[in-house]
């Protein structure tokens, strides 16, 4: 999820789905990865599907806040089974050639630390490190001036947290998230993979928008194909969780037919809502409306696992997001991503607790 903490969120023209019937089971043959090394081999069960759910941070002390373990263990309770972490680097603007620390980057000491916490609390771990904008803006701008500078800092601060993935044991890494204006650069991404896979010797996956992952060209030299699923459902507001079903049947087609040709599974990097009216309209947005739609938020998780069940293609989800840190929740918790206390939670404890 792009970062628009701090500004107003933008306006994003919301596409609406076509509404069709029908929808395609691939049960897509791995094939080795393109470096010639052997690609993940995910068991066939239900079970081996991610389910999970972010817990981003903020600011260089969250992930050592003494509220982590409680939020871990409401991950849990959920019947998740992994959740991601999300240590961020800045850039100025859009056109900058490297990125850095700020305040608002989580520590590697307390990055360390919720690492072991989520592992001692059974939860399994995707790293999922995201590049912002210290102005905030979208993140799929970034569109460098000096290109080989660009990729350079970014291979220092991505190896950073491969190194550290590698030391800690988690048990998945993602190489890039939403970085739709360089992803079309296989060639220098092709050597960001190779440096990351010297550090890291784990399964490998990169999050692209929705509207990006066709034209990643680099699939080949990773484990999964990452996709953050934020397709708009509805043209209007709308809690009837099997329209919203319905909705899914041509993105389940056109996955299904991207995963077997890809020969890989397609996993959710992530998906969410707001508890705001209109949430399915937009689910990129974070200040849809003012008006609570927990109801909404509710029916959108109910139709993404009710459609996506039963597709050996897909790998799973992890949710945006958990609780916001105390003190740095800029969106109300009632209208926040977060499922917590509200109808979706209890959907998830239904579909991930039996």
């Amino acid at each position: 999820m792009t970062l628009f903490r701090r500004t107003a969120a933008a306006t994003v023209a919301a596409a609406v789905l076509a509404l069709t019937a029908g929808c395609t089971t691939v049960g897509a043959r791995p094939a080795d990865r393109s470096d010639g090394r052997p690609l993940e081999r995910p068991g066939d069960a239900a079970d081996d599907r991610v389910r999970g759910i972010a817990l981003p941070s903020w600011a260089a002390d969250d992930y050592d806040s003494p509220a982590a373990g409680r939020y871990l263990r409401g991950i849990a309770a959920t019947g998740a089974r992994w959740v991601s972490f999300t240590p961020t680097w800045y850039q100025s603007g859009v056109h900058d050639s490297s990125m850095r620390t700020t305040g608002e980057t989580a520590s590697d000491a307390s990055l360390r630390r919720i690492v072991r916490e989520a592992h001692a609390a059974g939860l399994k771990v995707l790293l999922k490190p995201h590049v912002d904008l210290t102005g905030g803006g979208d993140r799929a701008g970034i569109t460098p001036d000096d290109p080989d500078a660009w990729f350079a800092s970014y291979t220092r601060f991505i190896t950073h947290y491969a190194e550290l993935a590698g030391s800690l044991g988690v048990e998945r890494f993602s190489i890039g998230t939403e970085l739709a204006g360089t992803s079309r650069d296989g060639g220098r991404w092709a050597a960001v993979i190779r440096a990351v896979r010297e550090a890291y010797d784990g399964p490998l996956v990169y999050a692209a928008n929705y509207d990006e992952y066709e034209h990643v060209p680099f699939w080949g030299a990773l484990d999964l194909i990452g996709v953050d699923a934020y397709w708009p459902l509805a043209d209007r507001p709308t809690t009837d969780a099997r329209r919203l079903r319905d909705a899914w049947r041509p993105v389940i087609r056109e996955l299904a037919g991207y995963s077997a040709r890809h020969h890989r599974r397609v996993l959710f990097t992530e998906a969410g809502y707001v508890s705001q009216r209109g949430a399915t309209t937009a689910p990129y947005s974070w200040t849809v409306s003012r008006q609570p739609g927990e109801a909404e938020q509710a029916a959108a998780y109910e139709a993404l696992l009710a459609a996506l069940d039963g597709e050996r293609w897909w790998a799973g989800v992890c949710w945006w997001m958990w609780d916001d840190w105390p003190g740095s929740g800029e969106t109300p918790a009632r209208l926040a991503y977060s499922p917590h206390g509200k109808p979706a939670e209890e959907v998830l404890r239904r579909w991930w607790r039996t």
